[in-house]
């Protein structure tokens, strides 16, 4: 299941300003990280496995460049589990 091109802006949306990135106790929201678009895409395309496969999936698929591009971190581990939880809440309202 893919999204539409309006329903993949709602969620990207919706992903910009709801999960954020936590590192050093600071927390960068998706949408100001550049990422949400990203996540938006690969949820879009695991949607069909359900809102908690399509999380856990997509999280360890988006890679972010860490330094100038040096290394890259599946985006899985720079969330607090708080935010698995609230992606698998906006996944489930964009499944119905």
């Amino acid at each position: 299941m893919t999204l539409d091109a309006a329903d993949l802006k709602d969620l990207t949306a919706a992903l910009s300003d709801r999960l954020y990135l936590q590192i050093a106790g600071w927390h960068l929201y998706l949408g100001d990280a550049g990422l949400a678009e990203t996540l938006a895409i690969e949820c879009s395309a695991l949607l069909d496995q359900g809102p908690a496969v399509c999380a856990r999936r997509a999280l360890e698929a988006v890679q972010v460049p860490i330094g100038a591009g040096s290394s890259r971190l599946p985006l899985s581990r720079l969330l607090p589990s708080s935010q698995l939880s609230e992606l698998e809440q906006i996944l489930e309202d964009h499944c119905r």
